[in-house]
């Protein structure tokens, strides 16, 4: 017998490695004495009021990576004044362009250097200010006779200030390619273009490899509106305070270092932001040669910037700063925000990690604006509570992609012959909405249509990386030999250091570190002489030119490139039975048994073993990897690298039984967005059978007589996902297919107004899609209906995002379905956090376990509870 119990709820008001160059590192600490420019006049204007003591992060751009292979950033040699638009110079800076005023400023904006009220806002202190007699509060200690531009006229300041943009200017005014003294400058005012920014509400979910949140990201750029650099700490009309740590993030390549450098000089030059009294750009990287030291606030800034020898702890306290803090990801520092020691005196010696929580906490200076810049995955290490406004740089829209190569190649006809093959490989045309792979495109090709080698141009992201490893190699025979080599090919001096450079590069991809040291390269095999002589992959980023910082740092022109380069190593591995290494990759099988070398004696079991490891490991950064070894494993690339992959069996047969291998992978406890990986890895081997098979699964009418296989539902999946059409409802029980193949379609869930999810186990790994469609920015789910559904291990998780602010959910419906005690406990305190848009919740002849489901039901008829809940139970 059935009872049916219905509870009308009233409503109250619904209440997203790059070797980019660091200009800030190639002079570290040693700065240009020149006097500032003469004639220069200056206002003061009035300064904005001092912002509380609350913080927020800003993430730390990866711009070493956005422009390879590195530029420097010293003066033009002198005679140089401007750079030619007409002239091949565009063709050297991939991938920036200027829309703003070329126009040179003849006067400098006026400035306030002091913050108008006093930082410290004791009751005593308006009071004492009153008193000319009196020069210190008792209370809080600061000095009246300095606490405003109207009482004090510093002029020592003011010089060490003009001093400093001096030294900003002749940094990051140009940008020069390559590590040595001869490369040819070009402004950075003229190369660069404003990159896509946008505002984030929150922490998003970010279990993607980069190139996939590229890829996500590409369908959201229409639907969002951009904000400037030079607004980054503009109060909106609906934000209530102000903003004062920014976090801004974007993946590798993206283009945050050259944003916070062209913010830098955009300020050094008068142009914006002329509130701010003095910016400090100080990089992780920097930061990481002194982790060990102790400094206090003054010295640090010091230390970096010598200029500001002179200015006194009283005079920092009334300045106007902004601290960027570029490359988080690239931190080696404890960043502790629990058992950090208090610092608030900018005296006060402490370790550079508590300078930096202090300075971020707002405990230290809190009338200074913090900037960091940051790669995804390194976001997390800032308390939210700590940000104010977070950030996401996008990198290029599709218009930026067609002007960049429109403007690097200047013949019309030759530029949209580019762009039109790059649109025939999506995975290259995503992948362009990253700046620095634009450059490495553009290098590519130029160098195909150029030289004798005119073949088919790369429509895959192997036979990309494998021509443009070529390419940087050719250069450096041309540069030191006087010639270019004729051959295709590598020579054994090549294969040597390459391979080198790959056991770097496999080595750190997996520890997930982009940055190497001197004893790195030791540790390899390598000496800083060979890195310097293959400049082109490898190249020197810290420069020698610093008395205090000996130490050079080393890093590949983009995290892609050292992806590449380790699977080039594991292939090599692999061929040449280096039994140690592929022991140490190859840990054990799904069930538990360890891998010996007879299980990967052949190439589809090694390929086979490889997907399986990069879907095991708990994180994605191991799948552009195996998206290389694949593509490796083709004739034309090993053609292409001639004896450094060793010799192979690539016969026709072998590769189709790699591509069946691929197709016949179980999705079945796999995380089923890490599953479309084993689409690119098909993609990689000119495989695209799956992909025109579901597109046209699409335009058939009767979509339910085809039965899917897994691939074809994680091709389906992936397909609704990415489409720029939001759909209304998203059912499972419509696609005739298996348990597995419906677990293979939940990703889709994430671009659906209306979900119902039928004969599926929801556990932690498929709480991923789910979650997923709950927190993204914008989230589309407003119905999620989920029918003999099982709840098992850490599926309680998906309930926590009910409260996330990008969530909009409104109607949550179980039917038929099983919860645990601890699903119910979950649910309960989900509920009772009044998640803002929830208003309706259906239980209908669940089994709901243990004590668990008296207190989630007496909860939910209890006045307290405003949602509309309806019941069904079987007695």
């Amino acid at each position: 017998m059935k009872q049916t119990s219905e509870k009308k709820a009233e409503f109250p008001g619904s209440s997203s490695v790059s070797m980019s160059s660091d200009m800030s590192r190639e002079y570290p600490p040693v700065f240009s004495h020149e006097p500032a420019p003469s004639g220069t006049q200056r206002q003061q204007h009035k300064h904005r009021a001092e912002f509380p003591g609350s913080s927020s992060v800003s993430m730390s751009s990866d711009m070493s990576r956005e422009y390879p292979p590195v530029f420097s950033h010293e003066p033009a040699p002198s005679g140089t004044h401007s750079v030619s638009m007409n002239s091949d110079m565009s063709r050297e800076y991939p991938p920036v362009f200027s829309h703003e005023p070329g126009s040179p400023v003849t006067q400098e904006k006026k400035r306030n250097f002091f913050v108008e009220k006093p930082v410290s806002c004791c009751a005593l202190h308006q009071d004492v200010l009153k008193d000319s007699s009196t020069d210190f509060c008792p209370q809080c200690g600061v000095k009246s006779g300095t606490r405003t531009s109207q009482q004090t006229t510093n002029t020592d300041l003011e010089k060490c200030l003009d001093a400093l943009k001096v030294t900003l200017r002749t940094r990051y005014e140009r940008v020069i390619e390559g590590t040595d003294k001869t490369g040819i400058g070009a402004l950075l005012r003229l190369i660069y273009t404003e990159l896509y920014i946008t505002e984030e509400q929150s922490e998003a979910v970010h279990f993607q490899h980069e190139v996939r949140q590229v890829e996500s990201t590409c369908k959201k750029i229409h639907r969002e509106t951009p904000i400037s650099s030079k607004d980054i700490f503009k109060v909106l009309a609906d934000q209530q305070r102000p903003i004062r740590v920014v976090l801004t993030y974007g993946v590798a390549g993206i283009g945050k270092t050259f944003l916070v450098q062209k913010f830098t000089l955009d300020w050094a030059e008068g142009l914006e932001n002329q509130h701010i009294s003095a910016v400090v750009l100080l990089s992780f990287r920097e930061l990481n040669l002194v982790r060990d030291e102790q400094y206090s606030l003054l010295e640090l800034i010091q230390v970096f910037y010598p200029r500001l020898q002179s200015v006194t702890a009283e005079q920092l306290t009334v300045c106007n700063l902004l601290f960027i803090f570029d490359g988080l990801d690239e931190s080696r520092l404890l960043l502790d925000f629990t058992n950090r020691k208090l610092v608030s005196d900018v005296t006060q010696k402490s370790s550079v990690s508590e300078l930096l929580t202090n300075l971020i906490e707002g405990n230290l200076l809190p009338s200074a604006l913090i900037w960091i810049t940051s790669r995804p995955a390194a976001v997390s290490q800032i308390p939210p509570t700590c940000v104010d406004r977070m950030t996401e740089v996008r990198g290029f829209t599709d218009s930026q992609k067609e002007e960049y190569f429109r403007r690097r190649f200047r013949n019309k006809e030759l530029s949209s012959r580019i762009i039109s093959h790059l649109k025939t490989s999506r995975s290259l045309y995503i992948m362009c909405g990253i700046p620095v792979f634009c450059w490495i495109t553009a290098t590519v090709v130029e160098h195909m249509l150029t030289t004798e080698q005119r073949g088919e141009l790369p429509k895959t992201l192997t036979d990309m990386y494998s021509h443009f490893l070529l390419v940087q190699t050719k250069k450096k025979q041309k540069y030191h030999k006087g010639q270019e080599m004729n051959q295709q090919e590598f020579t054994s001096a090549d294969w040597e250091v390459l391979l080198k450079l790959g056991r770097l590069a496999f080595e750190h991809l997996q520890k997930k570190s982009i940055l190497f040291y001197q004893e790195d390269l030791e540790q390899c095999g390598l000496d800083v002489t060979e890195a310097s002589v293959y400049s082109g992959v490898c190249t020197e980023i810290l420069k020698r030119e610093s008395v205090i910082f000996q130490k050079p740092v080393y890093c590949f022109v983009h995290l892609s490139v050292q992806e590449f380069l380790a699977a080039v190593y594991m292939f090599h591995c692999y061929t040449n039975r280096k039994t140690e290494v592929l022991q140490d990759f190859f840990t054990e099988d799904d069930k538990g048994n360890k891998i010996s070398l007879k299980d990967i004696s052949s190439l589809e079991d090694f390929l086979s073993r490889a997907m399986e490891e990069s879907l095991k490991v708990p994180n994605s950064h191991l799948e552009l990897f195996v998206r290389f070894l694949h593509g490796l494993s083709m004739k034309s690339n090993q053609r292409l690298l001639g004896g450094l992959l060793g010799q192979t069996e690539s016969s026709p047969e072998i590769i189709q039984r790699v591509i069946n291998n691929l197709k016949k992978i179980r999705s079945e406890g796999k995380c089923p967005e890490r599953c479309i990986n084993i689409l690119y890895c098909l993609m990689e081997m000119n495989d695209v059978l799956v992909h025109q098979e579901i597109q046209e699964f699409l335009k058939s009418q009767n979509t339910s007589e085809k039965k899917l296989s897994e691939i074809e539902c994680t091709a389906l999946a992936h397909m609704l996902m990415m489409s720029e059409n939001v759909m209304e409802e998203f059912d499972l029980q419509k696609y005739n297919t298996s348990r597995d193949g419906r677990w293979s379609l939940l990703p889709a869930v994430v671009n659906c107004r209306k979900a119902r999810l039928h004969d599926v186990h929801v556990f932690g790994k498929s709480c991923g899609s789910l979650a997923l469609a709950l927190t993204s920015d914008p989230s589309h789910l407003r119905e999620l209906h989920m029918k003999s559904v099982r709840l098992e291990k850490d599926a309680e998780e998906l309930f926590t995002h009910l409260g996330h602010p990008n969530c909009r959910l409104e109607t949550l419906s179980f039917e038929n379905s099983t919860l645990s005690e601890k699903n119910c406990s979950e649910l309960l305190s989900a509920l009772k956090s009044n998640p803002p848009y929830l208003k309706r919740l259906d239980l209908i002849g669940c089994n709901l376990e243990g004590s668990g489901m008296k207190q989630l039901y007496d909860y939910l008829e209890s006045p307290h509870c405003k949602l509309q809940f309806k019941r069904v139970s079987v007695v």
